[in-house]
């Protein structure tokens, strides 16, 4: 998605600026909320809660992003579609009245057309998330999600590529929907007697990337 468009418009107006700390949720699921927000830096992460409690995590958010879903054009208040919560030290969004930026987008063809490619890609990580839940096994669903953490925070080093941020086992237990810690404990063990993986000051290391997709679906 070309991020100038929504840029520009942020740019042209004069919208509060929000902070929040690590761990605070800026939204709860289900609750109702009157503002479309837009992440200006910072790391956060959606999740939902299945009927049984569990957490089920969707997706780290970095940068320039609406995070949150828009439905209908018209209603002042709606009920939050999935959990939003601060993973970085701090993050910083922008907080726009929903319905203002519903009207904004419908004069402007270029935010139209951003918002229909946001739709889409949001439309193409949903479909990718269930392929990786009921095609894969739970290693495969590991191994999935260590190259999408690979793709957005991998560095490269001597040694391999470091996803330089702290993700805990639980955290990919829940994006896996795998019931346990213990689980992930276990195949991040099998993946580190492979040679594919160090963990070095909290943080994974990669150390063999083709293992890796070797027991993926990308």
């Amino acid at each position: 998605m070309d991020k100038r468009v929504l840029q520009d418009y942020l740019d042209s107006h004069s919208f509060p600026i929000i902070v929040k700390k690590k761990k605070k949720y800026l939204m709860y699921e289900g609750l109702q909320d009157s503002s479309a927000y837009v992440l200006k830096e910072g790391i956060i992460k959606t999740s939902v809660i299945s009927h049984d409690g569990r957490e089920f995590n969707l997706r780290y958010i970095t940068g320039l992003e609406i995070v949150s879903l828009l439905k209908d054009e018209y209603s002042k208040f709606i009920d939050a579609p999935f959990n939003i919560r601060v993973e970085s030290p701090t993050a910083t969004l922008y907080q726009i009245d929903r319905v203002q930026f519903w009207k904004d987008i419908n004069r402007s063809p270029e935010l139209q057309n951003y918002v229909k490619e946001y739709y889409r890609v949001n439309l193409l990580q949903s479909m990718k998330k269930m392929q990786q839940m009921l095609m894969n096994g739970k290693f495969g669903a590991v191994c999935t999600q260590l190259y999408e953490l690979y793709e957005l925070f991998g560095v490269s080093t001597e040694d391999g590529y470091l996803i330089d941020f702290v993700v805990t086992n639980e955290d990919i237990a829940h994006f896996c929907g795998i019931a346990s810690a213990s689980s992930v404990n276990r195949m991040m063990q099998q993946l580190r007697e492979a040679c594919a993986i160090q963990v070095r000051n909290r943080k994974i290391l990669i150390t063999n990337l083709d293992a890796i997709k070797e027991n993926m679906i990308v």
